[in-house]
């Protein structure tokens, strides 16, 4: 029972965090009323880049290319990933396609 209360809890804080992340905006900018600073706009435009390549940098840090696989299944999930985000311009299905090729080729290497 008190494994359910837990996870119940918990969910509950994640979901007041994130709309605490989505209303604060609105209250410190209003609705509209306000010009959005411009540092704003250009955190705005590069944070997302930022974050897409710290989490590329972090998962290649732990890559072993003086392994078996010499990284392998990592440098072609990547590819992988890139290739079907420039032809399709969707990713969701990038990251689910590369994410299964990677677990395929580790299991098979």
């Amino acid at each position: 029972m008190f494994e359910q209360l837990h996870a119940i809890i918990i969910i509950l804080v994640m979901g007041l965090v994130t709309l605490a992340t989505r209303l604060i905006p609105v209250f410190i900018f209003g609705r509209g009323n306000k010009k959005v600073p411009d540092y704003i706009m250009y955190l705005g435009k590069v944070v997302p880049y930022t974050a897409m390549g710290l989490l590329i940098i972090y998962c290649l840090k732990d890559v072993n290319v003086a392994g078996n696989s010499h990284g392998l299944p990592e440098i072609i999930a990547l590819a992988i990933v890139v290739i079907s985000y420039l032809l399709k311009k969707n990713t969701i299905f990038s990251v689910v396609i590369g994410t299964a090729a990677y677990m395929v080729m580790v299991q098979v290497i």
